[in-house]
């Protein structure tokens, strides 16, 4: 790339990395085509002609929910999401992608709400062969109510990526190597619901649903899916050496974010693992 000074290398690969996204955020996807109603009949609506924008809608009655018509085996997913705005409190938006069964992978985004002017909490989770329990928990840098934001899934037979805005907040290693399950043989769906969940979502459950502020409504638009998950991957992991999965430019971002709004990590929860932790933490 012509890299001639450290300044440079720097501009450079900045440049690099924005095109290289932009590349893999080019939205296609369409609500009406690509996904279908799984509960909540009326309370999810699609908008326009090209079907690019959707919302789900809660109330005391039910949540509503989608899922897409395909299934995928890795590459990168993005969704555009607008959370529920003001007293939130009780209320999950969930984001994720699963296969069926009893022994299903799944990867999560859920989003928890809170009391009017309290952050949303998100939490992310794995599940390999049916066991999930590997949680972890972020603030985010901005309101996620005020406007749309990027949450992304990027996946492949070496790593999973969750990403915020491009900002990576979150890598799952496979380390089968070691003896950890990693989803690789499974495709999945992409799922989306709105929810209550007020016996645990908000301060484990102590503060419950304003049905008075019903209905809570969601919303979501440009869709993207890119089973290519080889270029998806490139804009991350270009310029790391084999013991790297990301750039340093990544490594730098996620250490930011896990330093300053993580809030749980379930590889330094020493109550609930007194016998030490799982295999994973180790890495």
């Amino acid at each position: 790339m012509g890299f001639m000074s450290k300044n440079g290398l720097v501009i450079n690969l900045v440049l690099f990395l924005g095109l290289t996204l932009c590349t893999s955020l080019v939205f296609g996807g369409n609500f009406y085509q690509d996904f279908e109603v799984t509960f909540g009949d009326n309370r999810l609506k699609r908008f326009g002609k090209a079907g690019n924008l959707l919302t789900l809608s809660l109330d005391q009655v039910s949540g509503s929910g989608f899922r897409s018509k395909k299934e995928y085996l890795f590459g990168r997913i993005d969704m555009q999401l607008k959370l529920v705005s003001g007293n939130s409190a009780g209320t999950v938006t969930a984001y994720y992608l699963s296969s069926e069964g009893a022994t299903h992978d799944e990867i999560d985004f859920e989003f928890l709400g809170n009391v009017t002017g309290q952050p949303y909490t998100v939490h992310t989770n794995v599940f390999t062969q049916g066991k999930g329990g590997r949680e972890q928990q972020f603030r985010l840098w901005f309101d996620p109510t005020e406007k749309f934001h990027t949450y992304s899934v990027l996946w492949n037979p070496s790593m999973i990526i969750f990403l915020v805005d491009n900002t990576p907040i979150r890598v799952f290693n496979n380390h089968e190597a070691k003896g950890v399950p990693f989803p690789k043989t499974q495709p999945m769906k992409i799922y989306s619901s709105l929810w209550n969940a007020d016996q645990w979502a908000t301060q484990g459950g102590l503060v419950k649903t304003d049905w008075s502020k019903a209905p809570f409504t969601a919303y979501y638009r440009n869709f993207n899916a890119n089973p290519d998950h080889a270029s998806a991957t490139t804009a991350f992991t270009s310029g790391a050496s084999q013991s790297q999965v990301l750039n340093a430019w990544n490594r730098r971002r996620l250490r930011w974010v896990q330093k300053y709004f993580m809030i749980y990590n379930y590889c330094t929860d020493v109550k609930r693992f007194p016998q030490g932790f799982p295999v994973e933490c180790k890495f």
